[in-house]
């Protein structure tokens, strides 16, 4: 038996070395070296203090910033410790009515009836979404530019600096990081 236990005791000692020690260093260094950036949160950085993550939503609510897809998570906004979807049904009224409120919302404060971008008025499934597509940018441009006193061009040209296009050039979508172009925005207005 005290063979068996010492065998036993040996290969517990080797698999904690391997999967405790070894494995989490490895995929650690090489993190850090080809993925810095992401495995360190994908912060943005400005005036040497942190002041987001591209992978995180904020909520954003004056006229004069773009706003982000709708965020469900409990307690506030984007709570990145409550991420989750509404969980509620497309098939039921509830949404219905959240939507229609939403859209009111948008129409009120860009002062138009055209057709909105889905992603302004559906929360996507995590409820920290910190992307919206270029439509839903490309809507809220005059609005954005009316606030800050500067011209829709201005205005276009940072969303156009900013957006990501697709991968490759065919997979995905272009989309815009509304937390990066807001920050932009204050940037060329200091």
């Amino acid at each position: 038996m005290w063979k068996v236990f010492k065998k036993s005791l040996a290969v517990l000692l080797i698999f904690t070395l391997i999967v405790g020690v070894v494995y989490p260093t490895f995929i650690t260094v090489c993190a850090q070296t080809v993925f810095k950036d992401k495995a360190n949160g994908s912060l943005i950085v400005k005036d040497g203090d942190v002041v987001a993550s591209k992978l995180i939503g904020q909520n954003f609510t004056s006229p004069k910033y773009f706003w982000g897809r709708p965020s469900a998570t409990a307690d506030y906004p984007y709570n990145a410790v409550a991420g989750a979807g509404s969980n509620k049904s497309p098939a039921g009224d509830e949404i219905d009515e959240v939507i229609k409120e939403r859209i009111k919302e948008l129409q009120k404060y860009n002062g138009t009836d055209e057709k909105i971008p889905v992603d302004l008025v559906t929360a996507s499934a995590s409820g920290l979404d910190p992307d919206i597509s270029l439509a839903a940018a490309e809507y809220q441009v005059s609005r954005v530019a009316e606030a800050r006193g500067i011209t829709e061009e201005e205005v276009q040209k940072v969303v156009d600096e900013v957006k990501q296009k697709r991968i490759l050039g065919f997979f995905g979508e272009t989309y815009v990081n509304v937390v990066e172009l807001n920050l932009k925005l204050d940037d060329i207005q200091q």
